[in-house]
């Protein structure tokens, strides 16, 4: 029989409850909800009434309720460094919302204090990791079937008039921090080396606040792959997430939950291009056009991706605990990501505003 993870949510708002309420409890056999907290009174009493846990207004007095194991945090952005430290300074293992902080000086710090010999475990939400559409493109770009793959685009979009806590810098608003964390990481698992330049941008278009709610990334690898993303709550047009492969011997696009591909049969004796200086005749490369003769013999292929719910990483994640099976997430993944936020500010100090 599993041993449960005693766990305790810290805020019950539009991401902590349902994942109290559905991605943890799908798995109740390996975690157990002890305890929640949250300022608010009628989310205290939704909880109580949902779990049949102690709920607490003050996170202090629940970080000393007994049995607890780990605490889960889904509080504003710019609480998630004093909230994890309170817990890990407390024995307590943690699950943090990304981002994991507001700044890399803060993940550098947080991770400092986590997953050494004799200190607990910090896991940070990246759940985004486990998506079917990013998997299945990371897989077609690792086969090697599309060649040398030269560039990719990914986008992010949608069209929001937001006027929330997350469009005010104080709290850690903005898209960098809010769908920042998931594309870059998708981004730079699909760069697949070391970065050697990063260009950016950011825009404030629809939203309120002194936030961006339209950015771009532009990141040249080492291997010379470019990764362009793009992040819009101002795009009406062109909602949802999307993809684009470019490769030497052929291209993917993936959207929603359909793919598309096109690739140079595998089996084709290739044959290498050579240009020639001499002014082009009739029957030029022998095809009558600027064209070479050699045609390539294209395979076309498309279907859909299968859903993947989000919640496998709660299971990989009590692995991790139980069974020391590797976490796909590691502290170096994370803190890649909170370098390049780090690095996208600095190259940002002022939004730019369109009216």
């Amino acid at each position: 029989m599993a041993q449960k993870i005693k766990i305790a949510v810290l805020g019950l708002g539009r991401i902590g409850m349902p994942q109290a309420d559905t991605e943890i409890t799908h798995y109740e056999d390996l975690f157990e909800i002890v305890a929640a907290c949250d300022l608010i009174e009628d989310r205290r009493i939704k909880a109580h009434e949902r779990h049949g846990c102690p709920v607490y207004e003050d996170y202090s007095e629940m970080l000393k309720q007994d049995g607890i194991e780990m605490v889960y945090i889904a509080t504003r952005s710019c609480d998630h460094y004093k909230h994890a430290m309170m817990a890990l300074e407390a024995g307590k293992h943690v699950v943090l919302e990304k981002p994991v902080t507001i700044s890399y000086e803060q993940a550098i710090d947080l991770f400092a204090h986590a997953n050494k010999e004799g200190t607990p475990r910090l896991y940070v939400h990246q759940q985004r990791r486990w998506e079917g559409g990013f998997n299945k493109v990371k897989e077609v770009v690792e086969s090697g079937i599309l060649g040398n793959v030269y560039e990719i685009n990914i986008e992010q979009n949608g069209y929001q008039n937001r006027d929330d806590w997350q469009t005010l810098s104080e709290f850690g608003g903005g898209q960098l921090l809010n769908w920042g964390p998931h594309i870059i990481d998708h981004s730079l698992q699909l760069l697949g080396t070391p970065t050697a330049d990063i260009q950016s941008y950011l825009h404030c278009i629809a939203a309120g606040g002194d936030c961006e709610d339209h950015l771009s990334i532009r990141f040249i690898g080492n291997n010379n792959r470019v990764v362009n993303m793009s992040i819009s709550g101002a795009k009406i047009l062109k909602g949802g997430r999307s993809f684009e492969v470019f490769g030497s011997r052929g291209a993917m696009t993936c959207n929603g939950g359909t793919y598309k591909l096109v690739y140079i049969n595998p089996e084709q004796e290739w044959q290498t291009v050579v240009s020639s200086p001499e002014t082009p005749g009739a029957a030029f490369g022998a095809s009558g056009t600027y064209e070479s003769a050699f045609k390539p013999d294209w395979i076309e292929e498309e279907g859909a991706i299968a859903p993947c719910p989000l919640h496998p990483y709660w299971k990989e994640l009590y692995e991790d605990l139980r069974e020391g099976k590797p976490f796909r997430v590691t502290d170096n993944d994370v803190l890649a990501i909170m370098r390049t936020i780090s690095i996208v500010k600095a190259q940002n100090p002022h939004i730019m505003r369109f009216d």
